[in-house]
Order: C-alpha cells, then structure tokens, then sequence
C-alpha cells in the first residue's frame, strides 16, 4: 500500500510538458558499433551507386532526352519567375513563410511548457496522414517541430502555384503536380533522422538496419540494370504459372505480337458466343488471373464463358516500328480468326481492359467500316476513348515532350518498362515510392508477398512507334473521339459503332479519371451501358464478388454533367461482375457443349500461361 502510494506522489510530482526520458530510444549506447555499420553502409552505397554507373559506361543505358526532369525544372521555373519578377511580391511570398515558420515556434514552446496548453493547441494534420502516423511525430517536440514546418512549407508551395498569375491552365497544372512531387520527395518522414520510426531502429540497431537497407539498394540498382527496380513486394513468392496466372488452358495461337489462350471449360455447357479479352500491353495480362480467387478469367470460366486471352509479346528493338494498326490486325482480328478456328463461332463478345479498351474502341469503328461485324458486343473497362479530362498522364504530354520522346524512342526502338513504371508511379508517390524507399532502403525490411505488387513491378517494353501514335493521337490531340484517328487508310468515327457497350468506370481511378470514361462513354452510336464502380483503376476492376468488397453504381444513359450522373445513380453493393454477367446474358443467352481447348481445328502450342508472359 505504502509503495501504491509513493507512486502517486511521484507521478504528482511529475513537471507538465514535456519528458526528457521520451529521448531515451534516441540516445546512441554503442558508437563504435554505429561507426562501424555506417561505413559498412557506405560502403553498400558505393556498390549501389558502381551499379548506376556500370551500364552507363558500358553503353547499356542510353541517355533520356525525354526525362520529366527537365520539364520539371523548366515549369517551375515559371513559377518562381513570376515570383520573383517583383521584388516586393517576392519578399512578401518569403515574409509570410517565415512568418509561419515563427509562429510555429511559439505555440510549440508554449505547447511543452504546460499539458494544458499542449492539450489546447495539439493540432491532428499529422495523424491524418500516414506518413505521420508514428506517435512522436506529435508527441516529441523535435519532430512535432519537424512535420509542422513540413506541413506549412508544403502548403506554401502549393499557394505559389496556385496564386501566380499569368500560368495558363496547362502549365498550372504541371506545376501543381510537380509541385506535389518535389513536397513529397523532402518529407521529413523520408530521411533516417528526421523519422522517428527508423531513427529509433538505428539507435537500436547501432546501424544495421542502414547496412541491410543499402545492401538492398545496391542489388534493386543492380536488379533494374542501372535504374532502381524498386522491390514493393517479395518476388521470390512468386512464379508465373505455378502460383500465378494458373487457370488451366492452352495456348492455341501465336503470331509475332502476341499467344491466344484458350482456356479450360469447368462447365458443361457454354454461352454459345465465345469471350475474348484484350488487356493492355503495359504489364501482362495476368492482372486479370493473379490467382483462383481474384481471378477474373476463372470466374468467367465458371460463368459459363469460353474465354480467350491475347497475351502480347513484351517488344525490343525488333518492333520499333509495329504500329497501332499492327496490333490491331496482327492483335485483335488474329485473335478473332483462331476463336473462328478453335470453336467454329464467327460471333464474339469482346473485353478491353485500359489501353486494350481504347485499341478495342478504335478495332470497332474500323470494322464499321469493313462491314466486319464479329465483335457483337464490347466491354470497356477502365478504358479512354476521350482524352479531354485525361488527368494528371497529360503532365508528361505535350509537343516539346514528345518530340523529345519520339527521339528517344527511335535511338533504342522502344521505351523501357522501367520508364513507364516510374511514371504509374509518380502518380501516386506517396503510396508507390516513398513508403518502399523509408521501408527498404533505410529500415531494411523485406516487403510481404502481395500478388498485386508483383504484377505491378512486372513492367513490360511498349514499340516506339505504336506508344508515339497511341500518344499523339489520344493524349495529346484527342483523334479518337473527335473523328480524326487514321488506320489502315480510315478515318475513323466511334458513332459508328453500334453494337451495345458496357462501359466501366472507377471512382479513383488516376490513370482512367471516371469523367475522363464517362465522356468517352457518350462517343459510341449504339447503346452504352455505364458502370460506376469503386475505387480505383486495379482494385475496382478485379473485385470478386465473393470477397463482398466495395459498390457500383448504374444510371442512365452517360450524357450530360458526369456528377450530375452520379448524384442521380443508383447505389448497388458489391462487385459489379455479376450485374455485367447478367448484361451479356441479356445480349445472347443460348448455349452449346463445352469447347475443349485442341478440339477445333487448332492444336495447341503448349500449357497456359503460354511463352510471351515470361519474356
């Protein structure tokens, strides 16, 4: 009793404010040890910076003309122009951040000085983000310190964007993204001692952590042949045919840019006209079959579908000059004639996932034209046909971008997966990079097995020519939906296409923006079924029904004010699978005996996956 009471006295005793043994997980107890695992560290990072320079000299690694980083410093250098082209606006720009910078000084001295005080003015930004998550990130003084001056430094930036006159809209635009990168990049969250999380992890392991993180940097630069391939999950998990992309078929076809997997029937009998899907060529198709219970492919089997896929050859230097017509004769009309062949069927129903979606839409209103009516419906799945509201992609596009580009292009004959993946990722840094390199490279660890990430990291080449057409014609000048796209000598139109269409959006889809789909959705001149579903461009698209994720939502025709759409849309839970199931069977329900994969008049080349998925 006595001792009960002696601690309530010593924690009366205890001053207000703040508690100098809160900083005893950052007092260094081994410096020795620590001096030594810093130099093995960089030592590391000498090995990792020999396997930047290595492929360089060696020629392997051809230089960028079209880096963003160029672009990066000519647009904010608009910015700051317009700044500084005033000395008074320029000194008040500079006096309202330290003016910021001071007041946080004084409410942070008066925050420790007394609880109640701390209570009072404690704010919630931090905890609102998870880089920020860390409980020392508010409650000890140095790095509340820290990530209050981040905060308001951050939102400074963003105001000198946003308030300089005379940026036209494009230009603000750029600079507000790149704006967001530079911010994101300087986080205190970002560096060994300015985190709490990893400077608690080196005081404890005297460095350790900096040797293994470094030693993971020096094989990830090896790994991406001079440019880092950042590991976001544990790839050796992972084997493409074993534990993923493991739906039984065969492949039934190939041509020189893609193999046409029939796969294997699970029920007896079959919707009379076969499916064939058409994923995009930046990353592998796999997407769509990533295991039993995510994969749409199987569900679709299981539906009741005969399912084909077009698994597209990663290209070099051997394609440069395949074009956009190239994957749509050598593509899609070759994938129609084996379905012909395997199943006797002229008549097909057709999905198009992303940049497969808008090949697809393009594939249509050339066939209008031939009078080639095999495709009887389309499925459009987080595809554009109309660039107008494109996002933040056009960042990366314009004339002086692509020029650059095309230059690049034509010396190597493709554009590296590695580039594109950078760019998917710059979208969204603070989920895709940051949390990897804090993680990685300065804590050490080993990310967990994630089926997803390692399709994510599993980046494919795109031909020079057919990405520079995909860009000028869609991105940067908007052919498709505005009746000025050429192929194969057509001028084409998507009124033409009057087959029904359903056309899926996402919610938070950062490459497909859902008002960038829905005004392509009103292009087409037959009828077109929109689909509103949840969350973004992967996730909204792969979500099986039985994992009871996420909604959708269905309206009317897509026309007019896309959130005046959605206020007036109808809310449905879960997948949105099952109601485009129901969709295709409201097409054409009839059925016929299961198609065994090498009973038609092909025979197949070997098991699914097939070869191209593992180049």
């Amino acid at each position: 009793m006595a001792g009960r009471q002696g601690g309530v006295k010593d924690e009366e005793e205890k001053p207000d404010g703040f508690d100098p043994k809160s900083t005893d997980a950052y007092i260094l107890r081994d410096p020795q040890a620590f001096a030594m695992n810093v130099a093995k560290a960089l030592e590391n990072l000498g090995k990792a910076a020999s396997e930047w320079i290595a492929p360089r000299e060696r020629g392997e690694v051809p230089h960028n003309s079209a880096s963003p980083m160029s672009d990066l410093f000519q647009t904010l250098s608009d910015v700051a122009e317009y700044w500084m082209a005033e000395p008074k606006r320029s000194v008040e720009a500079q006096t309202h951040l330290l003016s910021s910078y001071f007041d946080i000084w004084q409410k942070s001295m008066a925050q420790y000085s007394s609880e109640a005080e701390k209570t009072a003015e404690q704010p919630d930004t931090g905890r609102k983000d998870k880089r920020f998550a860390d409980a020392d990130w508010q409650e000890n003084p140095f790095f509340d310190f820290l990530q209050k001056v981040y905060f308001a430094t951050a939102g400074w930036a963003d105001r000198m964007v946003t308030e300089a006159d005379g940026l036209d809209e494009k230009t603000r635009q750029k600079a507000r993204f790149y704006m967001r990168q530079v911010t994101e990049a300087i986080s205190p969250a970002n560096f060994a001692f300015t985190n709490p999380q990893v400077f608690r992890e080196t005081v404890a392991t005297s460095g350790a952590n900096l040797v293994k993180g470094m030693a993971q940097l020096a094989e990830d630069m090896a790994a991406g042949n001079g440019n880092i391939k950042l590991r976001q999950t544990d790839y050796s998990s992972f084997v493409i045919g074993q534990n993923i992309a493991v739906t039984p078929g065969k492949v039934i076809a190939r041509s020189d840019l893609c193999e046409i997997i029939q796969y294997a029937p699970s029920t007896e009998k079959v919707l009379k006209r076969p499916l064939l899907i058409i994923p995009p060529w930046i990353n592998r198709f796999y997407i769509l079959d990533l295991n039993a219970r995510k994969s749409f492919v199987k569900w679709c089997v299981d539906q009741g579908h005969s399912v084909f896929m077009i698994s597209w050859i990663n290209p070099d230097t051997r394609h440069a000059d395949t074009s956009w017509e190239n994957y749509t004769r050598e593509g899609i009309d070759f994938a129609l004639d084996a379905i012909e062949q395997a199943t006797g069927e002229a008549n097909v129903n057709a999905i198009g996932y992303c940049i497969g979606g808008t090949l697809l839409a393009s594939t249509l209103a050339l066939h209008a034209q031939e009078k080639n009516r095999r495709i009887r419906s389309a499925t459009l799945l987080a595809a554009q046909t109309d660039f107008t509201h494109a996002g933040e992609l056009k960042v990366f596009i314009d004339a002086q971008q692509l020029d650059a580009l095309d230059r690049h292009m034509k010396a190597v004959g493709y554009l590296d997966g590695a580039v594109m993946a950078s760019v998917f990722n710059m979208l969204r840094a603070s989920d895709l990079i940051w949390p990897y390199v804090v993680d990685n490279y300065l804590r050490g660890a080993q990310p967990p097995p994630f089926d997803l990430l390692y399709w994510n990291s599993d980046s494919t080449r795109v031909a020079a020519a057919n990405h520079s057409f995909y860009l000028r014609n869609c991105y940067l000048e908007n052919n498709l939906s505005e009746g000025r796209m050429k192929v194969a000598g057509k001028v084409l139109n998507l009124k033409d296409i009057q087959i029904p269409v359903y056309d899926l959006a996402a919610r938070e889809d950062h490459i497909a923006p859902a008002k960038s789909v829905f005004t392509g959705a009103s292009c087409f001149g037959g009828p077109v079924e929109f689909v509103l579903s949840a969350s973004g461009h992967i996730a909204g698209v792969v979500n099986p029904p039985d994992m009871e994720k996420y909604q959708y939502w269905t309206g009317a025709s897509p026309e007019g004010d896309f959130e005046e759409w959605q206020k007036a849309a109808t809310d449905h839970k879960g997948s949105w699978w099952p109601h485009w199931q129901k969709w295709i069977k409201g097409i054409d329900k009839r059925k016929v005996a299961a198609r065994i994969p090498g009973d038609g008049a092909l025979t197949p080349l070997c098991d699914a996956p097939g070869t191209y998925v593992l180049e």
